[in-house]
């Protein structure tokens, strides 16, 4: 019996190209599905989250989710690598490593997940097994996914962080056009957090970037929330250049 994206709970957004909105703190995971392999964007905010996902991807490439990109390095969105390690090669944007290699940033990322309500034993556990990317992107890579897919990864940031990458699944033109995970530099579910690691000055010319590599007949994909277009995209970009004082 063939598995599809509604059976799981998934939202379909294109041929081979999905989503979850995960419960708790709304944040998206992503999966894209080539011919010889799948890369999910995105684990989840526990090792446990991350390993329910990875098993329920399973059920629709047949074990082969062998690619993670991580849009940024917020416990939400990076935690639950662990339960992809051994099995996934592991992308990020550059610098992403030593973050992420570093016990105090990883002390603070382990308290930032209890501050925001994630139980303390699974916060240790996932900041103890926290998975380095062995891959870092400094400005474009083109990763095949087989089949004549592929995916661009792209360091469009710093903005909502300093290691923002964003996922671009290219479109079946004229049909429809491409779907362009954005981690947090795009929210809808409510207005974007900027927290101690924002480079808030630089975040406008970040969604530039994203609007360049999607175009206006993308579907962007936030960090939190439902999909939008690229009118949402620059909406938000304009506010932000408002709300941080950056002059355009």
């Amino acid at each position: 019996m063939t598995v599809t994206w509604e059976d799981l709970g998934w939202e379909r957004l294109a041929e081979g190209v999905g989503r979850v909105r995960l419960p708790v703190w709304d944040c998206t995971a992503g999966l894209v599905v080539g011919d010889g392999a799948a890369l999910w964007v995105d684990p989840g905010a526990s090792v446990a989250q991350g390993a329910m996902l990875r098993a329920r991807a399973r059920e629709i490439t047949r074990g082969r989710v062998t690619l993670l990109a991580l849009t940024h390095l917020h416990f939400d969105h990076v935690f639950g690598a662990a339960a992809f390690e051994g099995a996934a090669e592991v992308f990020a944007a550059e610098g992403a490593g030593a973050v992420l290699g570093d016990a105090r940033e990883r002390a603070e990322l382990r308290a930032d997940a209890v501050r925001q309500g994630l139980d303390a034993r699974a916060a240790e556990e996932a900041a103890a097994a926290l998975v380095r990317p062995g891959r870092e992107v400094r400005d474009r890579l083109t990763v095949p996914l087989g089949g004549g897919r592929e995916v661009l990864l792209a360091n469009v940031g710093p903005g909502h962080t300093a290691h923002d990458l964003a996922v671009v699944v290219p479109g079946e033109r004229p049909a429809r056009g491409p779907v362009v995970f954005c981690g947090d530099l795009v929210e809808e579910s409510g207005e974007p957090q900027a927290g101690p690691d924002a480079v808030a000055e630089r975040w406008p010319a970040a969604l530039d970037r994203l609007l360049e590599l999607g175009g206006e007949d993308a579907l962007y994909v936030p960090g939190h929330g439902a999909t939008v277009d690229a009118a949402f995209v620059r909406a938000q970009r304009d506010a932000l250049a408002e709300r941080f004082g950056v002059s355009r």
